[in-house]
């Protein structure tokens, strides 16, 4: 029998209805996990114990009552620091935001609570979602289940370490460069960065105007579906956000990748930026595994990953900046090390250069849309290297930016990002799936696929 700890999101409303389990019994299973396991994750900035068992005990009580709001009814999910839920503080990991008490929930938390979801409590972030793993500020970094030892990826690092560590089934997470899909990468759990404008990030602290996603993260496909069903949907709040489009994202999980034609988007690490032997055997496999289940895999150019990157990089220090400028003007010394001198970076860039790098933005667009005129998903890399160790700053700095998430930030389109394999020293390896502008439905069709096939999703780190 599954433990409470590792039961799936979308199998909770079947075990509430037939009393095999109750959001109680399951918040005070999370709890006693979260007590005996996160001083070694340190996923948790702030757990709400109190109010999740209140939340559990309501949300009981509706069920006998037969007032089920939906399938996340009862659901325990995590909350990414820069979000914010009301009467909790939004620290952004920062000294510079410790007594930040939100006023109001931001309006994915609010659409949670209104599907019965529970709100376990504030997540480990790198400081405003920029800053990497640091030991300078007022909070320890999130660590990888699959070895406490190892950097569990960022920014969104408590929702990926808590995911696999069995703390909660759901998280929310936010996507400025990869920050969904690089712990998801890292810690062998599943992230969506939906299309641009799908999820409101109204409530979200900013990192960059332009390129912000808030996403979906859990450890299986249909499970990133439910919430992602949950959370997205205009909002008058966020004048980037737009209308749900006709179909729910999970609408095709079990059609199989039959007929379906994939771009295999090879140069990226091959040429572009070559990755570790290990991840591009993992990939071809995935490629493989993919054509004997009946898609069609052929080769797409894109533009060079470097180029997609240097554009990522201009447009995010140029608006970090402006956000953040005063600041640093003023408190300085009150900021990480790490988030200081990638902050700072933004005030040397021209409007010049960000007016050039946003010409260039939209002719990379076009090139993206131009690839989807001849096959339905992209396969490509996520993280070119398995995780590293946290503390070797020098192997962060270097693996850090070796990635191909952000070409998906600049142009906005929708991608999952999940698991291909396990390295040599047991960590895990990744593959990223990218599809059409509101087409989640469809990306999440070939991960689903993919999860099927590989059987991945199913490995749990090992027990401590």
């Amino acid at each position: 029998m599954t433990a409470p700890h590792w039961s799936d999101a979308v199998d909770l409303a079947d075990a509430y209805r037939a009393g095999t389990l109750s959001p109680v019994e399951l918040v005070r299973d999370l709890l006693d996990r979260i007590a005996g396991l996160d001083p070694k994750i340190n996923a948790f900035i702030r757990l709400d114990a109190e109010g999740a068992l209140d939340a559990a005990h309501v949300a009981e009580r509706e069920i006998h009552a037969g007032r089920v709001r939906g399938p996340l009814h009862g659901v325990p999910v995590g909350i990414k620091d820069i979000i914010d839920v009301a009467g909790m503080p939004t620290t952004c990991h920062s000294k510079i935001l410790l007594d930040n008490v939100a006023g109001a929930d931001a309006d994915a938390v609010a659409r949670l609570r209104r599907a019965g979801a529970i709100i376990l409590g504030k997540l480990s972030t790198h400081e405003f979602a920029l800053g990497g793993p640091s030991f300078d500020l007022p909070f320890p970094p999130a660590r990888n289940p699959w070895n406490p030892a190892y950097h569990p990826g960022g920014s969104s690092s408590g929702s990926g370490a808590g995911l696999a560590a069995g703390f909660f089934p759901l998280a929310l997470g936010t996507d400025t460069g990869g920050s969904v899909r690089n712990p998801a990468s890292a810690c062998g759990i599943v992230g969506v960065k939906p299309t641009y404008g799908l999820v409101s990030r109204r409530g979200v602290f900013p990192l960059a105007y332009t390129l912000d996603h808030v996403g979906a993260m859990s450890r299986t496909v249909a499970d990133a579906a439910a919430l992602l069903e949950a959370i997205m949907g205009r909002d008058p709040g966020d004048p980037a956000s737009v209308r749900s489009p006709g179909r729910p994202p999970s609408a095709d999980l079990a059609r199989g990748v039959r007929g379906l034609r994939i771009g295999y988007v090879r140069h990226f690490h091959e040429t572009d930026m070559p990755a570790d032997a290990q991840v591009a055997v993992a990939l071809n496999g995935v490629a493989r595994d993919l054509t004997a289940e009946g898609a069609t895999v052929e080769t797409v150019v894109l533009p060079d990953l470097n180029a997609f990157s240097a554009v990522n990089r201009v447009i995010l220090q140029s608006e970090a900046w402006a956000i953040h400028s005063d600041w640093l003007r003023t408190r300085p010394q009150d900021y990480g090390q790490s988030a200081r001198r990638r902050l700072l970076a933004g005030a040397f860039l021209t409007a010049e250069d960000y007016i050039q790098a946003q010409r260039r933005r939209t002719q990379m667009i076009a090139s993206v849309q131009q690839a989807f005129q001849d096959v339905d998903v992209l396969l490509c890399a996520s993280a070119m290297d398995p995780p590293c160790r946290i503390d070797d700053d020098a192997t962060v700095a270097r693996t850090y930016p070796r990635q191909a998430r952000t070409p998906f930030n600049v142009t906005g389109h929708p991608a999952v990002a999940m698991m291909a394999g396990l390295s040599d020293e047991g960590l895990p390896l990744s593959v990223q799936f990218v599809g059409r502008y509101f087409d989640e439905v469809t990306v999440l069709r070939a991960a689903a696929a993919w999860e099927r096939i590989g059987g991945w999703q199913a490995r749990r780190p090992p027990e401590p």
